[in-house]
């Protein structure tokens, strides 16, 4: 006898990593330059380097008084929200001293608080770093609403951090076996779900279909969402869904964006998910992404399916 189990209906178990957050971004204060400027000798500082790296006390964000930078909101800083009554601001910096790591590095450990104070941190500063003209005119941009926005020097048109959209989809086959692909430029043995970016004019669930298809041939069914997470890297979002595929038709690699497919069993998956994640230096068929992406809590989620039928 054989146990099955109708994944169909699986929803995330937890919140993504890099969703979390308990910053109040503090909205209202943005064009409000005297509460800034009243705020700053009492503000928070975070600095991030150009790698997105940012100083660490074990598991917490090192937050330095803003006036150790400067008596005002200091040029190029990006004012996150407040924090217990207090401003926190974050600004580019050449150089970190001390503990530093990234977000992939370090996001599963932080506090909620510190998780979405960083990843916002990281976005919004890569957004600034190549938004220094305008793509509407080609003019320089300065900064404004206290960094979340930019005006054009030569026409005033106003341009807003960009998120660059994608979905990331976990394909399965309605039971016990879901599809895993390794793109070219990973080791042999490291394996994901399916993501691509959103194009113009399409909608999200067109995007599934069209980016399987791509990349892997196949036709999907059942689309159905279950989460998003923020990706700065340099700043994405990615927006998580479930699809259904035949796992007897053959898989084609149309595209060049995927070296390897193949369906995986539960019992597989739960294995690979035992051994840690991709920095694992287990002698393994599998190993899977680490618990900062929400492509590790889709395959959880999905793993941590219960049997619902017996089929003999």
């Amino acid at each position: 006898m054989r146990v099955a189990h109708d994944t169909r209906g699986f929803q995330l178990k937890e919140l993504p990593q890099l969703s979390r957050s308990g910053v109040g971004r503090a909205e209202e204060l943005r064009a409000d330059e005297d509460a800034l400027r009243s705020g700053w000798a009492d503000a928070l500082l975070l600095w991030v380097d150009r790698r997105g790296q940012v100083r660490l006390d074990g598991d917490a964000l090192v937050l330095v008084p803003a006036t150790e930078a400067a008596d005002e909101p200091l040029a190029g800083a990006v004012f996150m929200g407040t924090r217990d009554d207090r401003h926190v601001w974050a600004a580019r910096t050449r150089v970190l001293a001390g503990e530093v790591a990234d977000l992939r590095g370090m996001g599963a450990r932080l506090s909620d608080d510190d998780a979405g104070l960083a990843t916002g941190a990281v976005a919004v500063l890569n957004w600034h770093d190549a938004a220094g003209f305008s793509g509407l005119d080609g003019a320089p941009t300065t900064p404004t609403l206290a960094g979340w926005s930019r005006i054009s020097s030569s026409t005033g048109h106003e341009d807003f951090p960009r998120t660059d959209p994608a979905v990331i989809c976990l394909v399965h086959d309605g039971a016990d076996r879901v599809l895993l692909a390794r793109q070219p430029t990973w080791p042999e043995r490291r394996f994901s779900v399916l993501a691509g970016f959103v194009e113009a004019g399409e909608s999200l669930e067109a995007c599934v279909a069209r980016e399987i298809r791509e990349e892997v041939g196949l036709t999907v069914a059942d689309i159905r969402y279950l989460g998003s997470q923020p990706w700065p890297f340099p700043r994405s979002v990615m927006i998580g869904f479930a699809a259904t595929a035949d796992p007897d038709a053959p898989l084609v690699f149309a595209d060049g964006e995927i070296a390897q497919a193949r369906w995986f069993d539960r019992d597989e998956v739960r294995r690979a998910l035992a051994l840690g994640d991709w920095a694992s230096d287990a002698d393994a068929p599998l190993l899977l992404p680490g618990s900062v992406s929400i492509a590790r809590g889709m395959l959880e989620s999905w793993a941590d399916q219960t049997p619902s039928a017996c089929l003999t």
